[in-house]
């Protein structure tokens, strides 16, 4: 393999879902040599089963649509490598993105990397992973066709997996902290509306049981005043409790919060000059695919005015 230190890199982009791949078409188009640097290509959208809200395309499944990105931005002349980011260092007036097996040099960096999927918790987790418990409903449903599942959460992410699941499994129970489920109404509709998906308000998990897979979870549910414990047997369990900012690897130089999202400002520059941000990982209220295809447009272009070092682009209507 060839080591990309034998080439000078304009843009490095960090992250490989609608922001970054964004970042990537738009960096490489204004003609900048760009290479975005992700282990895996699609983030959240990419591992979400039905995409009706993108404009322009009605229907279309995420990892189908994160493959147009990624054809587009790759016939525009952006490299790719598949491997993480796990550093990030400021020389001079340049920067060195750090990979597990190499350095990348560059001019300017835009981070888009995503958010974590957060986990549950419990000390058994870790042993039943790929063992029957699943964080990518999209990735992992149909290995659970036919069978019982439980989706964990539920928030807009937990929505959209147990109404996928539940066209493949033959039961989906959809465990839920609150006493009432959050997203879109459409997606409730469809939920409530399939027989095979039954509701568990105002419920935790406690535990995952099984020899080497899972078989069975304890839930912890309230009936009224009491907390009752119940059993329940299943194949598989998808957790979808919400994400994380796993920024920690980012060095103190660039300012985060305190969920550990980016700070940028509306023109997704961070307060390093050379540094800019888009997606979900930075402090932005709204979470959606076209959104963070936008911002990653808008790093782009930013990056491409810091390299050439030439004044904003001002309006041309207005008060004169």
């Amino acid at each position: 393999m060839v080591s990309h230190l034998l080439k000078n890199y304009e843009v490095v982009v960090i992250g490989g879902g609608a922001a970054g791949l964004s970042a990537a078409l738009y960096s490489a188009r204004r003609g900048l040599t760009t290479i975005l640097i992700s282990p895996e290509i699609g983030g959240q959208a990419g591992t979400t089963f039905e995409i009706e809200n993108y404009p322009g395309r009605g229907f279309v499944t995420g990892p189908e649509l994160m493959m147009d990105f990624k054809l587009q931005a790759e016939a525009s002349g952006t490299e790719f490598l598949l491997t993480e980011a796990v550093g990030l260092e400021k020389i001079d007036q340049q920067f060195l993105v750090k990979t597990p097996t190499e350095n990348i040099p560059a001019v300017a960096v835009i981070l888009a990397f995503g958010l974590t999927p957060r986990k549950l918790n419990l000390p058994e987790e870790n042993n039943f992973l790929n063992k029957g418990l699943s964080y990518c409903a999209t990735c992992d449903g149909p290995l659970f066709k036919n069978k019982i599942v439980a989706v964990i959460g539920g928030g807009p992410a937990g929505l959209e997996a147990a109404e996928y699941l539940g066209r493949l499994a033959a039961k989906v129970y959809l465990i839920a902290r609150a006493d009432k489920l959050t997203g879109e109404e459409v997606i409730k509709e469809k939920i409530t509306a399939n027989s095979k998906i039954e509701i568990i308000y105002q419920t935790e998990i406690k535990q995952i049981i099984g020899e080497g897979q899972v078989e069975q979870i304890v839930i912890s549910k309230k009936v009224g005043e009491q907390i009752e414990e119940q059993v329940l047997k299943v194949n598989g369990v998808f957790v979808k409790v919400g994400y994380l900012a796993n920024s920690t690897w980012l060095p103190d130089f660039i300012a985060r919060d305190e969920k550990g999202q980016i700070i940028t400002n509306k023109d997704t520059e961070t307060n390093c000059p050379g540094v800019f941000a888009a997606g979900d990982i930075t402090d932005i209220d709204y979470k959606q695919i076209v959104i963070s295809a936008g911002e990653g447009a808008k790093a782009a272009l930013r990056a491409y005015q810091y390299i050439q070092k030439t004044p904003r682009l001002g309006t041309d209507w207005g008060k004169k």
